[in-house]
């Protein structure tokens, strides 16, 4: 069995806010706490915002290229030109759909740039991505180690859709100190047959157990922790979970 427990109190994050001390001392101070294999779930948003990914997008001159796309698309050109800075190609396209594959390798929508819940009435204020969210889960799973000497795991969490299913899921855009992927390839099922395709995307899993605690509204609950799973500890990150280009058979 294993739980998954909201963490309350936290302050609005707002840049240059030390997101790995915040955390830390929420969990010394009050429930749930931290304990021995223990994974902290942490939303991108609240990571982003400590490290300053807002942009406003009046800041933003579109080129000729994202002038044209955001015709396609039907939306705002300084928001289209950011989606395609942010991007490493344009997947698909269509009213009102701008699907692309981000720098990091997500394949997402927007290039994962969004404005609800960052804590600025909206105004014209976007957030990015982290730069790097795998290092991100790792200065959380370090702080925590200095503070309770052990490092749990740790899972920075962003919500998708999936091109075949309506609706989003969380997914684990940043992964340290557990398996981002559990291989069963090679091990007999409960049969005695060898598994041949069986790869466990934990991290996801995790993320989206966790997405039911958090919201996606008006909750306020940006990060939880999942307690009970006992994961192996490890050292992956988030990208082992990104198909390769060259085996994306829908690109």
């Amino acid at each position: 069995m294993f739980a998954v427990l909201p963490i309350t109190g936290l302050p609005e994050i707002v840049a240059e806010d030390n997101l790995a001390a915040l955390l830390t001392e929420r969990l010394t101070d009050a429930e749930p706490g931290l304990q021995l294999g223990d994974i902290l779930v942490v939303t991108q948003k609240i990571v982003s915002k400590a490290e300053g990914r807002s942009v406003d997008l009046a800041d933003m001159v579109a080129s000729p290229e994202a002038l044209v796309l955001a015709k396609e698309v039907n939306k705002d050109p300084a928001l289209v030109e950011l989606v395609l800075r942010e991007s490493s190609a344009v997947v698909r396209k269509g009213p009102n759909v701008l699907i692309t594959r981000h720098r990091l390798g997500h394949v997402m929508a927007n290039a994962g740039i969004d404005a609800s819940n960052i804590g600025n009435g909206n105004g014209g204020n976007v957030l990015l991505l982290p730069l790097d969210p795998d290092a991100s889960a790792a200065q959380i799973a370090d702080a925590a180690m200095a503070r309770f000497g052990f490092r749990p795991g740790v899972v920075i969490s962003d919500s998708f859709g999936r091109p075949w299913r309506m609706g989003t899921v969380n997914v684990a855009i940043g992964v340290a100190g557990m398996p981002a992927i559990i291989d069963k390839r090679g091990q007999p099922d409960r049969d005695g047959r060898i598994m041949q395709m069986t790869m466990i995307a934990v991290g996801d899993a995790v993320a989206a157990a966790a997405g039911l605690a958090m919201g996606e509204g008006d909750e306020g609950i940006p990060a939880v922790i999942v307690r009970g799973l006992r994961l192996a500890a490890g050292h992956q990150t988030s990208r082992v979970i990104i198909r390769p280009v060259d085996e994306d058979l829908f690109r």
